[in-house]
C-alpha cells in the first residue's frame, strides 16, 4: 500500500468513527498510533495537552459510554486510560535543530448527525459510512487529523530546520477546545502557527492563503423555573416556564441589528414542559449570538441576557444563564498568507489561489491565532478546496481526498519556506 493510500484508509477509518466533543476516544487513540510509528522527539496525550478547565464537557456516564464504544471498537486501552474524564487530543512535536518553532492546528471532533445511506453518498457505497448511529464527520474533521499526520510525515523527509508542534485539537465544534489548549502552555513559544479548513465552499484546487472574517461567537445555556398546575382547573397559579422560553425566543430575535457590523442570534435547541394538561414548571434553551469583532458579539450578549431576564419576571419565573462556551473573532497575518499562497500556486492540482476570503462563521482556533500574535508571532488559517456533494453539517457532506494531497503539500511547503526565509 502507497503512503497515499496509507492516509486515505486512515482518513476512511476516522470517518467510521465519528466521536463528538471530548468523547474522540478512539480518534485520539487511533492518532496516536499513528503517532507511535513516527521518529518525533515529543508527545503528549490528552491532560498533557489541554488545561483542566473545559466547557461543554458531557457527564461521568455519557463519557463513559463513549469510552466503551471506543474500546469495543479496537482502541488501545492504554491510551485510553491516559484519556479518563474527556481529556482528548494529542500534540505531536519534531525538532530539527535551530530556527523557528511552527505550529499547526487541525481539529479531530465530529458531529450529532444522522449519516446518509443514500446509493450517491460515497461513504455508504464504499462502506466508510459511519459507524457511530446520530454521529458523522459533517465538517471534515477526518481530513483535516489526516493532514496533520501527512504534514508530519512530508516534514520528517524534507530539510526543514526548526521545530514543529502538531496540535490535533478535540471539540472545536462545541467551541470548547481551543482556550484549553492555549493553556496547555505549548504554544508560548510558537513563531508561526498555522490552522487549516477544508472546502467551506471552495471547489478542489482552491486554496485560501489566510481566511478572515471570523464571527466571535458566545453560547449561553438558558433555564426558566416556574410553578406547575392543572392547566384546565387551575390555570392561574401556575408560574408558565413554557411562556417564559416563548417570550424570550421571539424577542432574542429581534434584538436589534448593529451599525459596526454583522451580528447574529439562533435559538437552536429548545425544550419544556411534561405534558399538555400540566402548566409547566421547567424550560431551558441553547443560544449561541455571533459578532463580527469581539465587540459586536458581547453587544449581542448583553441584549440576550437582558431579555431573558426580562422574560423570566413577564411571566414570574426564575432564570439561570450559563456562558458554554465563546471563542474570539481574529485575523490572518498577510505576510503569513503570502508565504502559503507563494506555496499553494506551485502545488500540482491547485488552479486557484486567494489572498483572502471571509469565513462567514465562527471558530475557536481564533483562540490559538490571537494567543500566538500576542506573543510576537505570526498566524493564518488556511482554507483547502474540496468538492462536497451538500453544505457542511449536513447528512450528505463528503471530502475529495484529493484534497488532502493538497492540503499536505500546501501546508509542508509553506512551513518548509518559513523555516529556509526566517531571518
Amino acid at each position: 500500500m502507497s503512503h497515499t493510500d496509507d492516509l486515505r484508509a486512515l482518513r476512511r477509518d476516522l470517518h467510521r468513527h465519528p466521536e463528538p466533543a471530548w468523547r474522540e476516544f478512539y480518534t485520539t487513540a487511533r492518532i496516536v498510533d499513528e503517532l507511535e510509528t513516527r521518529p518525533l522527539d515529543a508527545l503528549y496525550v490528552g491532560p498533557e495537552v489541554i488545561g483542566e478547565e473545559r466547557n461543554a464537557v458531557p457527564d461521568d456516564e455519557e463519557l463513559a459510554s463513549w469510552m466503551d464504544r471506543a474500546r469495543e471498537a479496537g482502541a488501545r486501552g492504554d491510551v485510553l486510560d491516559r484519556l479518563a474524564g474527556g481529556y482528548t487530543g494529542a500534540l505531536a512535536v519534531l525538532e530539527r535543530g535551530e530556527g523557528p518553532t511552527v505550529g499547526l492546528r487541525v481539529d479531530i471532533d465530529a458531529l450529532p448527525i444522522l449519516e446518509s445511506e443514500g446509493d450517491d453518498h460515497l461513504p455508504a457505497q464504499e462502506g466508510f459510512r459511519s459507524e457511530n448511529e446520530g454521529f458523522m464527520h459533517a465538517c471534515g474533521h477526518d481530513a483535516h487529523a489526516t493532514i496533520g499526520i501527512g504534514v508530519i510525515d512530508s516534514i520528517l523527509a524534507s530539510d526543514f530546520q526548526g521545530t514543529l508542534k502538531v496540535v490535533f485539537q478535540p471539540a472545536e465544534e462545541v467551541i470548547g477546545g481551543g482556550e484549553p489548549v492555549v493553556a496547555g502552555g505549548h504554544l508560548d513559544d510558537v513563531d508561526y502557527l498555522l490552522a487549516v479548513h477544508v472546502g467551506l465552499d471552495h471547489p478542489t484546487g482552491e486554496v485560501v492563503a489566510g481566511i478572515d472574517g471570523f464571527l466571535a461567537v458566545n453560547h449561553l445555556s438558558v433555564s426558566f423555573t416556574g410553578e406547575s398546575s392543572h392547566a384546565g382547573a387551575r390555570p392561574e397559579q401556575g408560574r408558565n416556564a413554557n411562556l417564559a422560553l416563548a417570550t424570550a425566543v421571539q424577542n432574542l430575535h429581534a434584538i436589534p441589528r448593529h451599525a459596526d457590523g454583522a451580528t447574529r442570534v439562533n435559538a437552536g435547541v429548545i425544550e419544556g414542559g411534561t405534558a399538555s394538561n400540566i402548566i409547566a414548571e421547567e424550560s431551558s434553551m441553547e443560544v449561541e449570538v455571533r459578532g463580527e469583532t469581539t465587540e459586536l458579539m458581547e453587544y449581542m450578549v448583553e441584549h440576550a441576557e437582558r431579555i431573558v431576564r426580562a422574560a423570566g419576571e413577564m411571566h414570574a419565573c426564575d432564570v439561570a444563564t450559563d456562558t458554554v462556551a465563546r471563542a474570539p473573532s481574529a485575523t490572518s497575518d498577510p505576510d503569513l498568507a503570502n508565504v502559503v499562497g507563494a506555496v499553494a500556486a506551485s502545488v500540482p492540482g491547485v488552479e486557484s489561489v486567494l489572498p483572502s476570503d471571509a469565513l462567514g462563521g465562527s471558530e475557536d482556533a481564533t483562540y490559538l491565532m490571537q494567543h500566538v500574535q500576542a506573543q510576537g508571532g505570526k498566524a493564518a488559517y488556511v482554507g483547502i478546496g474540496t468538492d462536497h456533494p451538500t453544505g457542511h453539517h449536513t447528512p450528505r457532506f463528503d471530502v475529495d481526498e484529493e484534497s488532502i494531497r493538497i492540503g499536505i503539500e500546501t501546508l509542508a511547503g509553506a512551513i518548509e519556506r518559513l523555516a529556509a526565509e526566517r531571518p
